[in-house]
């Protein structure tokens, strides 16, 4: 079996859709993605689609970016849109049409609500942003776990996990003794990056 991370989509299919055809799952293999499927990329609509047809066909995880938890405020709590206009919401609005398109669009909608803010295998944990150190997994804030960057990425966690995180984009993938970071800027002009993450094998897919 393959245990894959996925990073950071934004939007960008087309990258999507070659790193997925370069790793050619099988029923075997597990896939985590690590969020931000929308916002900023051109087609955010379209990743749903094809991350939920991919859903059947292999074992997919799905973890909440803070750009879902951004669709999911607005839509479910009734927050004011800023922070997320901020933040690329407008491209994903475009992508379904309208907001009421995606509001209505009860697939995608279960899809984001469905979402996991982290998810243990092995000695591996996997999640959107990060963990607060020194706090356990069940104790941590869900805010920390899809925001965090800093005050993680410089310090040991000492969770006794190997961290998988995006959020943080970097130039390459970057690995440290209890943490690596697959968030290379796809949508920045950067790459799309999966990990298999027992074997240390990297796949990259420009937009381009």
């Amino acid at each position: 079996m393959g245990l894959w991370a996925i990073g950071d989509i934004h939007g960008c299919l087309r990258a999507l859709e070659r790193v997925i055809e370069r790793i050619s799952p099988s029923e075997h293999d597990k896939l985590i993605f690590l969020g931000d499927y929308i916002d900023r990329g051109p087609d955010a609509k379209g990743v749903v689609d094809f991350l939920l047809l991919l859903s059947k066909m292999t074992q997919c995880v799905f973890l909440r970016g803070n750009h879902e938890q951004m669709l999911l405020d607005v839509i479910d709590n009734n927050d004011d849109i800023f922070l997320w206009n901020l933040n690329g919401a407008q491209a994903t609005i475009r992508s379904y049409g309208n907001l009421i398109q995606l509001e209505t669009n009860e697939e995608h909608m279960s899809f984001y609500r469905n979402t996991k803010y982290y998810h243990i295998e092995g000695k591996y944990l996997f999640v959107h942003g990060g963990v607060r150190p020194n706090v356990p997994i069940e104790k941590q804030e869900p805010r920390d776990l899809i925001w965090i960057r800093e005050e993680f990425i410089l310090k040991r966690h000492n969770l006794g996990f190997v961290v998988v995180f995006g959020h943080t984009p970097f130039e390459e993938v970057y690995f440290d003794e209890d943490k690596i970071g697959i968030d290379t800027g796809c949508v920045y002009g950067g790459k799309l990056t999966a990990i298999e993450v027992n074997q240390k094998v990297v796949i990259q897919e420009s937009t381009m």
